[in-house]
């Protein structure tokens, strides 16, 4: 399905699924979780030590124009992506200290984002909460 996707969105800016790509998407959705440009870079230069680090930039930027991948941040400096999926949402608790991240999904909260949108003449689209605190680890 993310395969398609790519692919309609690159066919209509007149781009094609490279092998590069294809492989880089591999890559990406064999992963889970999230994964900076860097480490995916290093994942695919194992695979293939002719792909460059701009190419899996600017292809993880298409990913994310072509709505199959989401570009997360907690706080530390570092462009993290993850698999945008709507049948998974989920939300994030991360730690201002060490930056240790959390994922939750809690239907309650869902629900309430939703009453609160339509209660304001919204249709939701999408959404991302983020809390940040401090885990126990660092709090010791």
């Amino acid at each position: 399905m993310a395969e398609k996707a790519i692919i309609k969105y690159l066919s209509g800016k007149n781009l094609k699924l490279t092998p590069q790509r294809k492989l880089i998407l591999e890559v990406f959705l064999n992963q889970g979780g999230h994964v900076s440009s860097e480490e995916l870079y290093d994942i695919v230069k194992a695979r293939n030590p002719g792909i460059g680090q701009a190419t899996v930039y600017r292809t993880l930027k298409l990913f994310s124009e072509a709505g199959i991948a989401e570009e997360v941040r907690f706080g530390d400096g570092v462009s993290r992506y993850e698999r945008k999926d709507s049948q998974n949402h989920h939300d994030h608790i991360i730690c201002e200290k060490c930056f240790r991240q959390v994922e939750f999904s809690d239907p309650t909260i869902e629900d309430l984002q939703e009453k609160q949108a339509r209660k304001h003449g919204f249709d939701l689209i999408s959404h991302r909460m983020v809390l940040y605190g401090v885990c126990s680890d660092c709090r010791e």
